[in-house]
């Protein structure tokens, strides 16, 4: 896709694009592996700020799979009665008000993806630096800056998606490299507590025994494999 001879954009499948009216485009398909476009113009006083409420001409737009689905159904209902009643009143307002629940649910399906990614972008962003800290104590407020949330919404944020808050779930990446250092290491108990951070080798006793299931000197002289 092509604009105004400058601005060019490879369109994957399942994309929504908006041009402007009045803006010189063109745009094509691969010739080994080709695409069909559903495209249909809209007009009237509203249609710039319903756009840009629904954040509709902020480029391609990709859209879940349930959501071309209905799309693509609705669409069709809408070219089969155009194309039996052309000059019905009626029909045409019928089509206009379904264009205008397609595109307005277009715009929430392609927010809610973004949003889905901003997620997964904190908490990997989180999660990176907790396998690469191992060694140290953050704090909430520490690892909610880390992911640039506040501290209220990075731990409602994380507890929802991961299912344990925060520093839990930093202890227990914690235990499960413990175990890889007692399967694999000849360190100490107090060797490895140090090296991960906590400084009270009781204390990484009793938190190993509650993640593992049995303390750290029971994991080691277990027979593994």
């Amino acid at each position: 896709m092509e604009l105004n001879h400058q601005d060019r954009f490879l369109l994957n499948k399942h994309t929504l694009f908006v041009i402007p009216p009045g803006t010189p485009h063109r745009y094509g398909a691969d010739e080994v592996n080709p695409w069909s476009i559903y495209w249909f113009h809209v007009k009237g006083e509203e249609v710039l700020s319903f756009i840009t409420s629904f954040h509709l001409s902020e480029g391609p737009l990709q859209i879940p799979l349930d959501s071309f689905l209905e799309f693509t159904d609705l669409f069709e209902h809408c070219y089969v009665l155009l194309s039996n009643k052309t000059y019905s009143t009626l029909y045409h307002i019928k089509v206009a008000q379904t264009t205008r629940y397609l595109l307005s649910s277009l715009g929430l399906s392609s927010i809610r993806t973004k949003e889905e990614e901003r997620k997964e972008l904190y908490l990997e962003k989180t999660i990176h630096y907790m396998h690469h800290n191992l060694s140290k104590s953050p704090t909430l407020l520490e690892l909610a800056n880390v992911a640039g949330l506040s501290v209220q919404h990075f731990n409602y944020l994380f507890k929802q998606e991961i299912g344990y808050p925060p520093i839990d779930y930093f202890l227990r990446i914690k235990m499960q490299r413990a175990g890889q250092l007692l399967d694999l290491t000849d360190q100490t108990i107090k060797e490895i507590s140090h090296g991960l951070g906590i400084n009270d080798p009781y204390y990484f006793s009793r938190l190993f025994k509650k993640v593992n299931g049995s303390s750290p000197t029971e994991y080691r002289n277990r027979k593994k494999g």
